[in-house]
């Protein structure tokens, strides 16, 4: 039953507080809601009572069935606890950390809109700032002559200096290399943690220039994700971000970067002059299709050297609030098998020859059990069986290997591309040779076979032109013969 509760203002202004309960929540809490009425001008006491009535039991009826909406809730706070119900083991980390930084943004935009005031132009005046001059940070750096002094000025080792930094002791390792270079969100990360500007402690080379569309878009998901459970929440009516109230942002539609055989084999001869790590690295990423996190969670019992395939069961993923995690592979579809060439087992077993050496020689530096962090913090001690590791022995930084791609590229004078681009260019390769789609799928471990046939349509298009052009060719022979 609702409460009520009047209150007179000094100028003598009267409201009335109704207050009523709306169940529990799921920590067993009861679940309150409120509203204020305020009497017009010239009601009588017997006019303002019978009215108050009526407010009350209209309150309690709107709450008793679902259909009411508080109107006080900023969108930056609802916002702020919807991050934090969703910390990890809720969201992957990476997402979680990619998310709480564009919320950052969000929150700084629209953050004091109440949640039942917030429009589509609100959304649409914020989508236009993030193309502006200025916004974009992907492509900028940063780099330190000071850091690692200061690190040892303080006599802490990497791994505890990176704990009072709150990041990886894979950035601090970065930043202390000569020609290394971190984020500029890790470099403030680190300026305020040691209380320095950051101007003061690094060399920041911006570049310029507004977020994509495929980044804005991803912005635009982020708050149609929150409000979509706002209205589940029965805070709003509908959520204004979804297709039903507005158009997303337009994205343009961009092919899947990948090189062509001829490019590839191009590589593949440079490759020979390249360490057997690297190369090995290379020769995986081309052969499989793997995604780059998938590569480096690989261990050896996940190489079947009889049946000639590889599997696909753990994925490794740098997160700079936790450092080098494990978790699993993006979805159910990922744990996959993937048979490889001979090739490729050939180099495998050379590769495998220059691990169990390297172990040896490394003798007492070899970590023959290591430490890894599980997606939900969790810390786990595990026998070290990683094909690919860091000199230490311990799992490898992923951005390590975009690293190494980039200046394999520009030492070689080849077009652009990075690991990733490997896997487009398996798929399309592949695609080209007249492998089926749900193969091809199969294989790079997608969702569905909508997502490849997305990706790879115009790859698609000129097999499927191959395919009508080989035909037409094979029935003109046929009937030349017949002649």
């Amino acid at each position: 039953m609702a409460t009520v509760k009047k209150h007179i203002s000094k100028k003598g202004q009267i409201t009335y507080y109704i207050r009523t309960y709306d169940g529990y929540s799921s920590n067993g809490k009861q679940i309150e809601r409120s509203m204020t009425w305020k009497p017009p001008e010239g009601m009588s006491a017997k006019q303002i009572e019978r009215e108050l009535q009526r407010q009350i039991v209209k309150f309690e009826e709107t709450v008793k069935i679902g259909a009411y909406y508080d109107t006080n809730i900023r969108f930056g706070d609802y916002g702020e606890a919807w991050l934090e119900i969703n910390r990890p083991p809720q969201l992957a980390p990476k997402t979680y950390e990619c998310y709480r930084g564009m919320f950052k943004d969000i929150k700084e935009a629209l953050g004091d809109i109440k949640l039942a005031k917030l429009q589509s132009r609100h959304l649409q005046m914020f989508y236009s700032n993030l193309r502006e001059d200025g916004v974009k940070r992907t492509g900028s750096y940063a780099v330190s002559d000071k850091v690692d002094d200061m690190r040892k000025e303080m006599q802490l080792s990497k791994e505890k200096f990176a704990a009072l930094c709150g990041v990886s002791s894979a950035t601090i390792s970065s930043i202390c290399k000569s020609d290394g270079h971190i984020s500029v969100k890790s470099a403030e990360k680190i300026a305020k943690r040691l209380n320095t500007p950051v101007q003061q402690l690094f060399e920041l080379h911006l570049n310029t220039g507004g977020l994509s569309d495929k980044t804005i878009l991803h912005y635009h998901k982020l708050i149609s994700t929150i409000l979509a459970q706002a209205t589940r929440d029965r805070l709003i009516p509908f959520n204004i971000a979804d297709r039903n109230h507005m158009k997303a942002p337009k994205q343009e539609k961009k092919e899947a970067a990948f090189l062509d055989d001829k490019q590839v084999r191009h590589v593949l001869e440079l490759l020979e002059n390249e360490p057997i790590k690297w190369k090995t690295i290379m020769y995986l990423l081309i052969y499989s299709g793997i995604r780059r996190g998938e590569l480096l969670g690989l261990e050896w019992k996940d190489v079947d050297f009889e049946n000639k395939v590889i599997y696909i069961r753990r994925t490794s993923q740098a997160v700079d609030s936790m450092g080098i995690i494990t978790k699993s592979p993006k979805n159910d579809t990922s744990y996959r098998t993937i048979k490889l060439s001979d090739t490729m087992f050939d180099l495998l077993r050379e590769y495998q020859q220059y691990w169990q050496k390297l172990r040896t020689d490394l003798d007492d530096y070899w970590q023959d059990n290591i430490q890894i962090i599980l997606a939900d913090g969790s810390i786990r001690t595990v026998p070290n069986d990683r094909l690919f590791t860091k000199v230490d022995s311990t799992p490898m930084n992923p951005y390590s290997v975009t690293d190494w791609v980039r200046k394999f590229v520009k030492r070689n004078n080849l077009p652009h591309f990075t690991p990733h681009s490997l896997r487009h260019t398996h798929a399309t390769l592949l695609i080209a040779e007249g492998v089926s789609i749900p193969t091809v799928s199969r294989r790079l471990g997608h969702s569905s076979i909508n997502t490849t046939s997305k990706i790879y349509i115009h790859a698609i298009q000129s097999a499927d032109e191959i395919a009508s052009n080989t035909l037409e060719d094979k029935l003109k022979l046929e009937k030349h013969k017949e002649d």
